[in-house]
């Protein structure tokens, strides 16, 4: 695969602008998740309610502890399953903006399994993580998918196509699946294992 020029991605997140990137599993909606205004900006364009929290997307699994305060079991969760197809919700702290989680005390963590996606967060810090879609539509497995006001508020990495299963959000300090998705079955064997 040719790696995309990354450049005007990057430049766009940095002034709280929105962009539409590739991963493991469907296109993902970014923009600066440490910033309310460009995560204002990801909830208007996918029309989602302000009630429902947006996950961050980072480069490693161990980038997370700068931004929540993980337990030995997430810790062991994440290193077995990150990057890969999953959202991990962990015990925020004071670094993630109420506006990202909807005031909640956790925040979903992302690692995707996909050089172009860890490559924008290593180079601009931790983006929006949720579907480019408009909120209730289908997920987007290619950018002629996503509806066109996304597009056009965007600067677009088109990465082909993408496998399209969502990611499986799991809460491991509650040992729960809150959404089945890719490697779901694996998940619920080492929560069965490991709880």
């Amino acid at each position: 695969m040719t790696v995309p020029d990354l450049t005007a991605a990057v430049a766009a997140i940095r002034r709280g602008d929105l962009v539409v990137y590739p991963t493991e599993t469907v296109y993902g909606l970014g923009a600066d998740a440490l910033d309310a205004d460009a995560i204002e900006r990801v909830f208007e364009a996918k029309g989602r309610p302000r009630d429902k929290p947006l996950s961050m997307a980072l480069p490693d699994a161990d980038v997370a502890a700068d931004y929540t305060d993980p337990s030995e079991l997430e810790l062991a969760f994440c290193e077995r399953f990150l990057p890969g197809p999953v959202t991990v919700l962990l015990e925020r702290n004071d670094r993630v903006p109420d506006a990202l989680v909807a005031s909640k005390d956790r925040v979903g963590i992302r690692v995707p399994d996909h050089d172009v996606a860890r490559d924008l967060a290593r180079r601009t810090g931790p983006i929006t993580a949720t579907s480019a879609n408009r909120s209730g539509e289908p997920s987007a497995r290619r950018v002629d998918e996503i509806d066109a006001t996304i597009r056009e508020g965007a600067v677009v990495i088109d990465g082909g196509e993408t496998p399209g299963t969502e990611s499986t959000v799991v809460d491991v300090s509650a040992g729960e699946i809150v959404r089945r998705g890719a490697h779901a079955d694996d998940i619920e064997a080492w929560l069965d294992e490991h709880l």
